[in-house]
């Protein structure tokens, strides 16, 4: 891995030793329903992997909390602490989804008395009919796709304590920006936010998404595991979508299915690996914690950065 001199390197044996204090607060039942299209993970991944994670970021939250409380001295005033932002990132198909919500679950278990929320980029994407209007439908997920202004005022409210935030909602049953509906975020202590833009640079801002987290994952594997996982997805979801005429893809599931992976493998190869390539992998290095992948989403590897 490029890099890698700033990271700890682990490996999986070695990090499992970390924490063993803690048992996974979920059932094989509820694991099973929050992972994502063809993810594999088990709840050993859970007990060797997400436990000593969350420990760690408890370790990342008490240090937040000391800095506040010390900014407050200070100023001899009270401070009150903002709401501690946890940043998932990585490809389109690399299980960043799951990540995020197994966190969520182990995060609001282990801590009682924190509201844990959890919230995905897709949601600031711009509708279908804006990205056709400035032609660049084609670019979706790319940088330029997304109201950066509006996800980092959104970061900026929520850091700021404000009550209620109303955020757009994404479907990915239509493929788009659910008009008139939104996701609401009430004063959370812990917030996650996951998406592939998550640790990017906008193009015309002087800030980064990233500045508002806290503590930050990225979620890693070789690109052609992650086609292989991306195309298996889609498989899967052409297998459920001929049930729904309103389903992105249900023309792809009612049609020629040889023809459905041609065009699923063309996708991949013009928009998710040129983005993964140009935009989501240059942005690996500003990361906390790298979670590498291996076959069957196995992570092999763990880098802790070192400063």
């Amino acid at each position: 891995m490029d890099g890698k001199m700033n990271y700890y390197q682990i490996a999986r044996k070695e990090w499992q030793e970390f924490y063993r204090n803690g048992a996974a607060p979920l059932t094989q039942e509820e694991l099973d329903s929050i992972k994502s299209f063809n993810d594999q993970i088990s709840m050993q991944d859970v007990q060797d992997i997400y436990v000593p994670l969350t420990h760690l970021i408890h370790l990342y939250m008490k240090e937040f909390e000391s800095l506040t409380v010390s900014k407050g001295l200070f100023l001899h005033e009270y401070v009150p602490v903002p709401p501690f932002i946890i940043g998932i990132a990585g490809s389109v198909a690399v299980g960043k989804s799951t990540t995020a919500r197994l966190l969520q679950i182990i995060l609001s278990r282990t801590f009682k008395r924190r509201n844990v929320q959890l919230i995905t980029t897709d949601g600031f994407l711009y509708p279908n009919k804006v990205l056709e209007e400035r032609g660049i439908m084609d670019r979706k997920g790319f940088p330029e796709s997304y109201d950066m202004e509006k996800l980092i005022e959104f970061l900026n409210q929520v850091k700021s304590g404000q009550e209620e935030i109303q955020a757009p909602l994404y479907s990915h049953n239509v493929y788009d920006i659910i008009e008139g509906e939104f996701e609401t975020i009430v004063q959370p202590d812990i917030l996650i936010v996951e998406g592939i833009n998550t640790l990017q640079l906008p193009a015309n801002q002087q800030i980064y998404v990233s500045d508002f987290f806290d503590f930050s994952v990225y979620v890693d594997a070789d690109s052609s595991l992650i086609e292989k996982w991306y195309l298996d997805r889609f498989g899967a979801l052409l297998d459920t979508a001929f049930r729904d005429p309103n389903n992105y893809y249900y023309q792809y599931a009612i049609g020629n299915r040889e023809d459905a992976f041609t065009m699923a493998k063309d996708v991949w190869k013009s928009v998710n690996l040129k983005n993964l390539e140009e935009y989501i992998l240059p942005t690996r290095g500003r990361a906390d914690i790298i979670l590498h992948k291996t076959d069957h989403h196995i992570i092999d590897e763990i880098f802790l950065r070192k400063y």
